[in-house]
């Protein structure tokens, strides 16, 4: 059985309050080391950020 730490958000979100902070904290990180994510990542994500319109999502690239 796995985790959620070793899951994306396609397999794996939180459950109704936290999901809009965990998302956004989730695409920072990748934005900060520049990492990827497959389309399905991707539709998962655009479905939580559609909820949370205005958010913006702040981060530091990494050195």
């Amino acid at each position: 059985m796995s985790t959620a730490g070793a899951q994306d958000p396609s397999q794996w979100l939180p459950s109704a309050v936290g999901v809009h902070w965990n998302v956004a904290e989730w695409v920072a990180t990748m934005l900060r080391w520049s990492l990827t994510a497959d389309e399905v990542e991707l539709m998962a994500l655009r479905e939580v950020a559609s909820g949370c319109l205005g958010r913006t999502v702040t981060y530091e690239p990494a050195a």
